[in-house]
């Protein structure tokens, strides 16, 4: 993506920005407003000042402030809520806090970034949705893989045709966090089904999905599983159940799911399949994906990031076949995205939150001409909710979508006979 022209001096006032969550994710966050102003400092970006990192665990809390460096650490959500000199809020906590978080940073006048999924239920969300539409904050949703200059470029082949008529979309996460028995009971592993891997490492791909090929009509042959039923007892300190092993007995029921699988119809008429795990022995963190159309492919693998895989109809006879692609200065957010710019480098999952901050950052100021905007939650909901294995999101005859931006498919809990909720979101393109 080429250099972006100076905004408005007027828009100039230096920015504070918060995080709420000082875990593994949380620190990415703080870590992504920290190097936003460095990364992008040339193109007249506001000064941003690192005001507070917020964790109920203040060790975290004060790890955090110090090794990115905040200005102060806090225990206590509410202190960030009620700060006068606060105007930014990543929101990184247990999906099930997303609301009353963020419901308390808008009313008080933050703009909000709230990290995937937007919220553990159909309820929740819609609520966060109607406050945000009647507020006069910015507020988004982090889906950061869309910011990999290798996804984004995949997504613009399509846009653009390169690829013919999409056909086929196959996407897998599969990372093995919880493939060890002794790794503790974490928030990651309460809630309903679909709460789980699905909430977690699914939204990422759905996300991708819908980025590169449109949105999703209806969803079949849905399945779960739960590998690992029991966990012992968190300890002190553990953040999101990733990677510390205890000793304790399993005693702690986990509630939701290791392992998704579903098929998909996209509007376009093209199918796919996703399948994610947290328990996939070996593969720390895995997102592929694959899309076929009429006229090429195109691949992508998270652990080879700084290529993608493309075959089409643009090579000389004799010569067709997969080739390798490097990232390059031609991809989105590549050019200027680093101090080393040049096809080869590739890009990282870190840098992405970069980006996002970035974009976030356009949008708090004002700027229309930034990089693609983060979904906001006002987008409108649908709701839409049948039986296993068959969901089918096509709206009934004659009644209008609340917004095709953004769909939350529920799926009923068989044996429980209650809901459990999943967001997808819409397609963005990217900006010519």
């Amino acid at each position: 993506m080429s250099a972006l022209s100076q905004p408005a001096t007027s828009q100039r006032h230096p920015l504070a920005v918060a995080v709420i969550g000082a875990g593994m994710a949380g620190r990415t966050h703080a870590n992504a407003w920290r190097q936003v102003g460095t990364v992008f400092g040339s193109e007249g970006i506001p000064p941003i000042r690192l005001a507070a990192i917020c964790d109920s665990y203040e060790p975290f809390a004060r790890s955090a402030r110090d090794s990115y460096g905040y200005e102060r650490a806090v225990t206590d959500w509410h202190d960030i809520v009620d700060a006068d000199d606060i105007d930014v809020v990543s929101v990184v906590v247990s999906n099930a806090l997303h609301r009353q978080v963020a419901e308390d940073l808008v009313r008080a006048g933050k703009h909000v970034l709230c990290e995937k999924p937007l919220s553990d239920s159909l309820e929740n969300a819609r609520a966060m949705a109607e406050l945000e539409a009647n507020s006069q904050v910015v507020t988004g949703v982090g889906f950061n893989y869309r910011r990999h200059p290798s996804v984004a470029a995949i997504a613009e082949l399509v846009r653009h045709g390169r690829l013919g008529d999409v056909t086929t979309f196959s996407g897998r996460y599969w990372c093995g966090y919880g493939v060890d028995p002794t790794v503790p009971m974490a928030w990651r592993y309460r809630g309903s089904q679909g709460s789980g891997a699905l909430g977690d490492l699914g939204s990422h791909i759905i996300d991708v999905a819908e980025f590169v090929c449109g949105p999703i009509r209806s969803v079949r042959g849905g399945a779960f599983a739960t590998i690992i039923d029991k966990r012992p007892p968190a300890l002190e300190g553990v953040a999101g159940g990733r990677g510390m092993t205890v000793s304790a007995q399993a005693i702690e029921t986990v509630e939701n799911d290791d392992i998704a699988v579903f098929n998909m119809t996209f509007e376009s008429g093209a199918i796919g399949t996703i399948v994610v795990s947290r328990v996939a022995f070996g593969l720390p963190n895995s997102m592929e994906f694959d899309v076929f159309g009429t006229q090429g492919r195109a691949s992508f693998d998270l652990a080879r990031s700084g290529e993608i895989i493309v075959d089409d109809t643009s090579t000389p006879e004799g010569f067709s076949g997969p080739r390798q692609v490097l990232s390059n200065p031609a991809f989105p957010y590549y050019k200027g995205g680093s101090s080393m710019d040049f096809a080869g480098v590739g890009r990282t999952q870190i840098e992405q939150f970069t980006y996002q901050a970035r974009a976030f950052l356009d949008q708090v100021w004002g700027w229309t001409k930034g990089f693609l905007r983060c979904r906001p939650l006002r987008t409108g909901t649908e709701q839409c909710v049948s039986p296993m294995p068959s969901l089918d999101l096509r709206r009934p005859a004659g009644k209008p979508l609340i917004s095709s931006d953004t769909t939350v498919i529920t799926y009923p809990l068989q044996k429980l006979g209650v809901r459990h909720v999943h967001e997808y979101r819409g397609l963005h393109r990217l900006s010519p």
